[in-house]
């Protein structure tokens, strides 16, 4: 990152009172510009403006993450805006103020739930160009002659004014103008080279600077806060001693020129002219940032402002992820029955818990960052940056655990805080919570860069490379094999979201001079955090080397997510002996096995075992066909148009894990069945409509449809596993592909089936999962 991109980066902070811990690092100070006041509008009925910038948030269900209802953060309060006289243009401002380009439109009658609190604003009319909604003329902050009824919502377009930077301002009554960014700056020379950061001295933003705290009084709690804001789950005792040495040996340095000093007493040095900004810093240790603790700050003209002290030095210990020595990220336990799911970037996602071997959600309600705090810590990152609620991670499928948790903040465990129990009238999967936890700052974004696009979330991939001379160049990667999971990982490493697509040609974004092709035969999980975690040639091998064919990504801040419904497949399944003068169109759609080629056409028949398979969309994004409906293929015999060559696999698998049988299903009509309530429909397949499934609404493939089954006809009796595999072959993109299969225990004795254990592919403990694979099978259709 340039220094001109960051002191922007860094005024802009400062406006919204963000800590960026991306800056910890930099050495020099930064140059903020002031920006000017905004002036007060004419007409006496508009809000009086704040001397901070107005929070404002989406809130409620079901929502995706580009609309619901507006809330806005004043006078230390979340409160709504009625619905009276709203318009398009209010609707406009607002979702300009979040970060989205313009408003596609907006709702009444608290169309995303009743909020609470306060109704902040009423008879809003705005003209559309306001910075603010407070701009707007209005009855004024407070003067409203509504009820929750009335709560006004938006709908955004989903898309991001470009360098528009997501508001991390923790939601805590804290007064940030007074502390805003903390960072750690090493003392010793080496430590700056290596990251993440662990050890310093704790600095403060301070006008166009940075200043230090005094260390008198300095507690071990304090030390957990900062660590926690910096990313690290556990604080270490520090070596203080070294740092008087240091400060002894510096100071004598001042006196004495001839006396030698080390490297880092070097460094010290240059930092002796400290500037203590802070005293008698007193926390708690479950605050989840520096500005909510008690603490003092140091008059202008202190002639000694650390008397018997110095500036106050920390040591983090960084979670698994984030630790370089291998041998004590071996010792380093994380929670193993909580964990974060559907999340763009590490350290973020749906929380989920583990009971009785089967993973479940938790309610939203009274949830806050305390308890998100203790999530994030337990799972290896640092305090929690936001607390969400209303599925911001999008919802979860099986059992919700837990409602009303009410950590205090010390917990080792988001089980050791009281929670209250769950009734189905209580809470729904529209109501999961979600966490964004503060994780080191690791530097991942400046080796790689993306070029050409249209906007900043697409382009052509280029990484940085250096030299055996230590020279460093930006080069582009090989375009072969480059699927969505590797978009995935470039996405993450970017900072920009999900993949939606990963290219292997990009000749339409040739912009660059960058030529090279640097890196080849990259294979990604899909979890790692940057591209060079992932496999690759360790000599550049690549067919096509021209730069046309180079890697490239379209990244989203939102995605999809499909899950099979498992209990509908384990409910509706039976066999079924169709005969041959039936399936000739099944028959050229590759739906029958190999040996029905053989078959006596059209005598005879084929056994087939039949399923409904009910696919919900609980992503943030609608799922759409990676192809256009230019490019859709027509099935005369059916009669219809396919969207996707192969939407799902059907499995059936032995004890040893062989295939033994198979089948698929083309996407012949993805349309929305049915939706939650609440949700309406937007895709149908009559009349040449597009094809999708809308977030919060599924599409239903009946047993009795053609090619729903799977051709067993030459299965022997026996105990089978069954493997339902939506999207298999990674077409579109989803937030979540670990939940993309369902498995079930299947006995078959040569007349009936039955299915049991029927499960998506990450809902089980890996002990029930160990369990499962071992399973002998029914005897009969009693479950023991």
């Amino acid at each position: 990152m340039d220094k001109s991109r960051c002191k922007q980066q860094l005024a802009f902070s400062l406006l919204l009172g963000l800590w960026l811990p991306y800056c910890l690092t930099q050495t020099t100070p930064s140059n903020t510009a002031t920006s000017k006041p905004t002036t007060t509008p004419t007409p006496s009925p508009s809000p009086s403006p704040q001397p901070e910038r107005l929070k404002v948030r989406l809130s409620g269900y079901p929502r995706k993450h580009n609309e619901g209802r507006i809330e806005l953060f004043y006078k230390g309060e979340w409160g709504t805006i009625c619905d009276d006289d709203f318009t398009i243009a209010n609707a406009h401002v607002l979702c300009h103020h979040l970060g989205f380009v313009s408003a596609t439109g907006w709702t009444h009658s608290a169309k995303y739930g009743k909020g609470q609190g306060k109704i902040w604003l009423d008879n809003v009319q705005c003209h559309g160009g306001e910075k603010s909604i407070e701009f707007c003329k209005s009855r004024g902050w407070g003067n409203s002659d509504c009820t929750h009824d009335e709560d006004a919502g938006v709908v955004c377009k989903d898309e991001r004014i470009p360098g528009f930077v997501d508001s991390n301002v923790i939601d805590a009554q804290v007064d940030e103008n007074k502390v805003e960014e903390v960072r750690l700056r090493p003392v010793v020379g080496v430590a700056k080279k290596k990251l993440p950061i662990t050890e310093g001295v704790v600095e403060v933003k301070y006008k166009d600077g940075w200043a230090q705290i005094c260390d008198v009084g300095w507690t071990a709690k304090n030390t957990r806060v900062v660590c926690g804001m910096l990313g690290f789950p556990h604080e270490r005792k520090v070596n203080k001693n070294f740092y008087r040495r240091l400060k002894k040996r510096a100071a004598e340095k001042v006196s004495r020129p001839k006396v030698n000093v080390s490297a880092g007493g070097r460094l010290y040095l240059e930092r002796q002219k400290n500037n203590f900004h802070l005293h008698s810093v007193a926390c708690t240790g479950t605050e989840v940032h520096l500005a909510a603790c008690p603490l003092e700050f140091n008059k202008p003209n202190a002639t000694s402002s650390c008397a018997g002290g110095m500036p106050a030095v920390i040591s983090c210990m960084p979670g698994p992820l984030f630790m370089q020595n291998s041998g004590l990220k071996k010792k380093l336990k994380i929670s193993t029955n909580v964990r974060l799911k559907g999340g763009a970037k590490v350290g973020e996602g749906r929380v989920e818990v583990l009971k009785d071997n089967a993973w479940g959600t938790v309610c939203d309600d009274r949830w806050n960052l305390l308890s998100a705090s203790v999530v994030c810590r337990e799972l290896g990152f640092g305090s929690a940056k936001e607390a969400l609620t209303g599925a911001r991670m999008g919802q979860g499928m099986g059992p919700i655990y837990m409602n009303e948790v009410k950590c205090l903040g010390q917990e080792r465990s988001i089980w050791d805080c009281p929670v209250k129990n769950i009734t189905s009238e209580n809470c729904q999967h529209s109501e999961d919570a979600a966490v964004r936890c503060n994780v080191p700052y690791m530097g991942l974004e400046t080796s790689i860069r993306i070029t050409g696009g249209r906007t900043r979330y697409e382009g052509r991939v280029e990484v940085l490379t250096s030299d055996p001379n230590g020279t460093q160049s930006w080069g582009l990667i090989c375009g072969e094999n480059w699927s969505t999971k590797e978009a995935m990982v470039a996405c993450r490493q970017l900072g920009l979201g999900y993949a939606n697509q990963g290219l292997q040609e990009t000749w339409y974004w040739d912009s660059s001079n960058v030529t090279d092709m640097v890196m080849s035969g990259v294979k990604c999980m899909g979890n790692e955090m940057a591209l060079s975690q992932c496999q690759y040639h360790k000599t550049v091998s690549c067919q096509r080397a021209a730069a046309k064919f180079a890697a490239g990504v379209i990244c989203s801040e939102t995605a999809s997510d499909l899950v099979l419904n498992a209990s509908l497949v384990e409910q509706t399944v039976y066999i079924e002996d169709r005969p041959l003068h039936m399936l000739y169109c099944a028959a050229e759609e590759d739906c029958l096995s190999k040996s029905a080629a053989k078959a006596n056409w059209p005598y005879g028949h084929r056994r087939l075992l039949r399923f409904s398979s009910q696919i919900h969309n609980i992503g943030r994004a609608d799922f759409k066909p990676k192809a256009g409906r230019h490019s859709w293929v027509w099935h005369a015999c059916h009669g219809h148009y396919h969207s996707m060559d192969i939407f799902t696999h059907y499995d059936l698998l032995n004890a040893n894990g062989t295939k033994v049988a198979e089948g698929h299903k083309a996407s012949f009509c993805l349309e929305d069945t049915d939706c939650q309530e609440g949700i309406s429909k937007r895709y149908e397949c009559a009349n040449f409509g597009d094809q999708g499934i809308t977030v919060g609404c599924w599409d239903l493939y009946r047993h009795d449809i053609d090619c729903q089954w799977i051709d067993i006809t030459d299965i022997k009796p026996g105990n089978y596993i069954m493997q339902v595999v939506i999207n298999p072959n990674y077409e579109v993109a989803e937030s979540d592909f670990t939940n993309n299969a369902m498995k079930c225990n299947c006995k078959y004795d040569g007349h009936r089936i039955w299915f049991h254990n029927c499960h998506i592919g990450d809902a089980l403990s890996e002990e029930a999962e160990r369990r499962f694979e071992k399973y002998p099978g029914q005897l009969n259709n009693k479950i023991s």
